[in-house]
């Protein structure tokens, strides 16, 4: 699902909202969990999952087509967690092959 059919399907599920007011909605909802992590802050949101920034440490790799050594400097980098009913709602279909689940 892309940013445009999320708003679509909100402005479906909610007639008295126009498209225009759904995007404004979805768009301040993504501003304000990149605001949080740029200023290195954890957002949750409870039963979808954690927003985190990482710290990358600073390594040296390969380009593969010049088989040359790189340097590649430290980075922050977005991390995802879901959260438990999320990972519950995707893996229910899975209960009893072998998983912990299983009797």
């Amino acid at each position: 699902m892309i940013k445009s059919e999320l708003i679509a399907r909100l402005v479906e599920l909610n007639p008295a909202l126009s498209r225009r007011d759904a995007e404004r909605v979805v768009n301040a909802i993504l501003d304000e969990i990149v605001d949080g992590l740029a200023e290195g802050k954890r957002v949750e949101l409870r039963g979808f999952g954690v927003f985190t920034v990482r710290e990358r440490k600073p390594r040296v790799s390969r380009n593969p087509s010049t088989n040359e050594t790189v340097r590649v400097p430290a980075r922050k980098a977005p991390h995802f967690k879901p959260g438990k009913e999320l990972h519950e709602r995707l893996n229910r279909d899975y209960k009893g092959e072998g998983g912990k689940d299983a009797a």
